[in-house]
């Protein structure tokens, strides 16, 4: 039977309800009774993050890091934090301290490639995307990331190609079809950059600027007639 007055429980029901003040409350009651109670310490780092206070919450991150140094949960709670606050030299430095102990952790290579584009290092940040996408190939975070490091590098084809991939695995990301054409007009290819733009993917635009040729039409009027028999069907 499930202790509904149990701490662990009451921070987790404040938290799925979005009520952080209350938690924030809750969680600084808890820590005048036992000041190292972690879960304390822990959840009202979480709330001020919530509240967007990240001085504050570094501060208790640093109380949970004093009594154990390495806590993954709570150095991740202090660079989320750091990222808000635009620091990202000492993201560098906590990202490495949780990739000493476990070197594939995603969630730490793909803020420190993260941060290192913030400091406009992009190829450094390819770095640790590439090893993200040797561990997990569908990751779409950098996949993603990697192709706007590639962006900034000049290298427009390759990071058309990894938007793509990360719109084959994830179709919703609405930021995927502008991304893409923006750097197919870079290229000068205006067609590809208009299919781009209403989220065709690369392996299905020479299929429809072929038929636009067998057609003789423009890839415009080929696109909305495809379109049109789709709709009608």
């Amino acid at each position: 039977m499930v202790d509904l007055l149990d701490p662990s429980n009451v921070i987790t029901r404040m938290f799925n309800a979005q009520k952080y003040d209350e938690m924030y409350e809750y969680c600084k009651n808890l820590l005048e009774k036992i000041p190292n109670d972690m879960v304390a310490l822990q959840n009202i780092s979480l709330s001020l993050i919530y509240l967007q206070k990240f001085d504050e919450a570094i501060i208790y991150c640093d109380k949970v890091l004093k009594i154990k140094n390495s806590d993954t949960y709570a150095l991740k709670n202090k660079i989320y934090a750091l990222e808000n606050l635009k620091q990202h030299e000492k993201v560098l430095e906590l990202c490495q301290k949780i990739l000493d102990v476990d070197p594939k952790d995603i969630w730490a290579l793909n803020s420190m490639g993260l941060s290192l584009n913030e400091l406009n290092r992009h190829q450094n940040a390819l770095e640790y995307y590439d090893t993200v996408l040797l561990i997990d190939p569908n990751d779409v975070t950098a996949l993603m990331n990697k192709a706007i490091s590639l962006s900034h590098l000049g290298k427009y084809k390759d990071a058309i190609s990894y938007y793509d991939m990360a719109q084959v695995i994830d179709s919703n990301l609405k930021e995927i079809p502008l991304a893409k054409s923006r750097l197919f007009e870079k290229l000068g290819m205006s067609d590809d950059a208009f299919l781009a733009a209403q989220g065709v993917l690369n392996k299905d635009m020479e299929k429809i600027k072929n038929s636009a040729k067998e057609n003789k039409c423009s890839v415009f009027h080929q696109f909305c007639e495809e379109e049109f028999e789709k709709y009608n069907k």
